[in-house]
């Protein structure tokens, strides 16, 4: 289901930063909010989550230079991406669960809920 909508891709070059959002058209709360990522033939991938309001994890070439943090309204989140690469380019999705855990939160069977999508392109 699409209650879910990302802002902010965009097109920088090579160590450029840019900044997604995602908010929801429900309050209710969720366990988990996650960022994914998908490039033209390949599984869409789990980027960041943050989890129960307070535990974040990272895709390990996210870690270090992308930070998931809430957003300004409740049932948000944020994703900061600094350093950006090429190998970064893909459409980034957001998705939330009421059901989450630290060792499922990158499996996209997991999530009910998801955004439509948001394009970023990192040039060199």
């Amino acid at each position: 289901a699409q209650v879910l909508a990302e802002s902010g891709g965009g097109s920088v070059h090579t160590g450029g930063s840019l900044r997604l959002s995602c908010t929801s058209s429900t309050n209710t709360p969720f366990a988990c909010m996650t960022w994914f990522r998908q490039v033209p033939g390949k599984e869409r991938e789990g980027v960041a989550v943050y989890i129960g309001g307070a535990s974040s994890y990272y895709e390990s070439s996210a870690l270090g230079r992308f930070t998931i943090t809430q957003g300004s309204k409740e049932n948000s989140i944020t994703l900061q991406m600094n350093n950006l690469r090429p190998e970064d380019t893909a459409v980034y999705y957001c998705a939330a669960s009421f059901s989450c855990s630290f060792d499922n939160w990158g499996r996209r069977e997991r999530y009910y809920y998801w955004g439509q999508g948001t394009q970023v392109t990192v040039s060199s």
